[in-house]
């Protein structure tokens, strides 16, 4: 059988590793279930590919074992009888069809074609068919795989059936080396820079493979398998973020300005007991702060937390709620009390497991001691994770879902790691630019109380503003602040302010 001799004269042995562990799941369903009561779910996509010749290959080992005189005949062709299941669906690519159909038609699948959602198609399917288990093409890694096994009985509330998933710890690396070893066709649009393939209306190729010096629309993007970092595999699929519809509360007012409701909000948590106890200054806090509002992000909250996992956990579940980003660092690394990663798998309701990729990133990085049992910051929050790696990072970015988890420890690391996320969210189009703040100050030598009514009126006059005061120390001068996005309303404003009191009684700061 050509894929089994293809791994075996292959020279990578952790594709062998991989292939023999996948086609010893595939066995053992077929050992638990008859021919008749199994499934492929094929999609056309690469893990998919993948999927249907590793069943190919494990269907003829298990008819060979069975049958000496197709073992001693390699060339031997063995119908393939397990039946394939295709939801067709109108915002698919006519690539991605086209390929399915000439799949079908090469290796002669029996094929139901399903033109209802997946549920609705699942549930016609099995009420039709004796149907017990359904080979899926999932890896850790993809939003479905969350808590999933390589056995994995259905979710509550769906038709009941066995989720089988023989390749749940292949990585992408795994996936286009089987591809290659095994010389088996794969739709086209991974030959043009598609590296994850989803509908027509949230699937791009990956910037990553850009050709800068082509000027050929045809030959613009490298092949997929030349993705150097399968981490970001996911690049071309992402979505751009919404801000959140709900009325934003500026000077302790509701505003329907435009310029508010059109304001994306941040959350900002520092992880660490030696913040909370003294021994250590937080700087990062209030320089993020300042990062997110030039790029026209308000932050809606600022917190310290404990190194413990329910404390990290229970900041995040609140805040990712209610913002479109949280950032947060702190107790990051392999030591007991740096526990943000996993309070950041609790705040989702999902397992630690271990990420293959993150693991041969640590190896390169600190050598041999990560491997084996003892390797806790290879593990990451299973099905929401994404690894963002730029060539100027020394340990890349961690992004669960809408919380970036920050490695830097210091200013200057912040420094670089900003400007890296900036670089990789525009790419990626994940990051919304609005309007920077605009910051005017003024300073007095008038005392709070004699300020307090005109600035209370003020706030009720510019709603669309954030207006303060504030003192460096008792003794220092009073500072009002404003702070929006129209540079108009806060210069009418201080204006404004102004004009309540006698001539010269405000000076402008630099």
């Amino acid at each position: 059988m050509e894929i089994d001799r293809a791994i075996k004269e292959s020279d990578d042995v952790r594709l062998k590793t991989k292939y023999n562990n996948a086609v010893y799941v595939i066995q053992r369903a077929l050992a638990l279930y008859s021919v008749e009561e199994v499934a492929l779910s094929f999609n056309g996509g690469k893990d998919s590919t993948v999927l249907l010749h590793l069943i190919r290959a494990s269907y003829y080992l298990h008819v060979a074992g069975k049958n000496p005189s197709v073992r001693d005949s390699e060339d031997t062709e063995i119908p393939f009888p397990i039946r394939t299941i295709y939801f067709e669906n109108p915002t698919v690519f006519p690539e991605i069809n086209s390929f399915t159909y000439e799949t079908a038609s090469t290796y002669k699948l029996q094929m139901d074609i399903i033109r209802l959602d997946f549920k609705s198609g699942l549930e016609a399917l099995l009420k039709a068919n004796p149907i017990r288990a359904i080979f899926l093409g999932v890896r850790i890694g993809d939003p479905t795989a969350v808590g999933q096994e390589q056995f994995s009985p259905s979710s509550p509330g769906w038709p009941p059936f066995m989720r089988v998933n023989p390749v749940l710890d292949w990585s992408y690396r795994d996936v286009w080396a089987f591809l290659l070893a095994c010389k088996v066709p794969y739709c086209s649009l991974y030959d043009r820079g598609y590296t994850s393939i989803g509908s027509i209306h949230d699937t791009v190729p990956n910037a990553l493979l850009c050709r800068s010096e082509s000027s050929s629309s045809e030959d613009k993007f490298r092949p997929a398998y030349l993705l150097s970092d399968g981490r970001l595999e996911r690049a071309g699929r992402a979505k751009k973020l919404i801000s959140q519809s709900s009325p934003v509360i500026c000077n302790g007012l509701r505003s329907d300005d435009v310029n508010l409701q059109s304001m994306f909000t941040a959350s900002v948590i520092a992880v660490g007991d030696e913040i909370l106890f003294g021994t250590v200054e937080d700087r990062m806090g209030s320089i993020l702060c300042r990062k997110l509002h030039l790029i026209g992000w308000a932050v809606a909250h600022i917190a310290v937390t404990r190194n413990d996992i329910d404390s990290v956990a229970e900041e995040v579940e609140r805040q990712k709620s209610r913002n479109d980003m949280v950032f947060i660092y702190g107790g990051v690394g392999p030591l007991p009390s740096d526990v943000t990663v996993a309070g950041v798998a609790k705040a989702f309701g999902v397992r630690m497991a271990p990420d293959e990729e993150f693991e041969e990133y640590l190896r390169h990085l600190i050598g041999e001691k990560c491997t084996g049992h003892r390797n806790e910051m290879a593990q990451l929050p299973e099905g929401i994770t994404e690894l963002w790696h730029h060539e100027k990072l020394s340990v890349p970015l961690i992004k669960c879902q809408n919380v970036i988890i920050l490695t830097a420890t210091n200013i200057d690391e912040l420094d670089e790691e900003w400007n890296c996320l900036i670089e990789l969210m525009k790419s990626n189009g994940l990051l919304a630019m609005t309007v920077p703040f605009v910051l005017k100050r003024l300073s007095t030598t008038l005392s709070d109380v004699e300020v307090a009514q005109p600035l209370s009126e003020m706030c009720f006059e510019f709603p669309d503003l954030f207006i303060g005061g504030y003192r460096e120390s008792r003794r220092d001068l009073l500072i009002i602040s404003f702070k929006g996005k129209d540079k108009g309303r806060i210069s009418a404003a201080a204006e404004a302010l102004c004009n309540k009191f006698h001539p010269g009684a405000f000076s402008e700061i630099d």
